[in-house]
C-alpha cells in the first residue's frame, strides 16, 4: 500500500511541468508599435499592457492630439517609469496629428 503523502508528492511533481507549459509566455510584438496609430488590439501586444491600459493610451491620444514624444506615455494612468522602461524598446512614433495641423 502506498503512503498518501508519497502519492500527493508524486502527483505534484508530475503536474509541475504541465503548469509551467501552460503559463502565459511573455509577449513581445514582432515589430515596433506606433503610439499614434496603434489600435487597442495592437497596443495589447506590448508587454504588460492589457485592454484597460491600451484603452487609456488611445483615450489619451485622442484627448491630447497624439504623442509628441514617447516619454509622454508616462502621463497615461498605470504607466510609470518602470513600465515605460520595459515598453520603450517596442515603441515607435510618427508625427502626431496636431503637429501636422499646426503647419497648415
Amino acid at each position: 500500500m502506498s503512503n498518501p503523502f508519497t502519492t500527493l508528492a508524486l502527483a505534484l511533481v508530475l503536474a509541475l511541468p504541465l503548469s509551467a507549459a501552460t503559463a502565459r509566455p511573455s509577449r513581445a510584438p514582432q515589430r515596433a508599435v506606433n503610439l499614434n496609430t496603434a489600435s487597442v488590439t495592437e497596443l495589447m501586444q506590448l508587454p504588460r499592457v492589457g485592454q484597460k491600459t491600451a484603452e487609456r493610451i488611445v483615450a489619451f491620444r485622442k484627448q491630447h492630439g497624439g504623442f509628441q514624444r514617447p516619454e509622454e506615455l508616462m502621463n497615461v494612468k498605470g504607466i510609470g517609469e518602470k513600465s515605460y522602461a520595459k515598453l520603450k524598446p517596442y515603441l515607435a512614433l510618427t508625427a502626431a496629428p496636431r503637429a501636422a495641423a499646426a503647419t497648415k
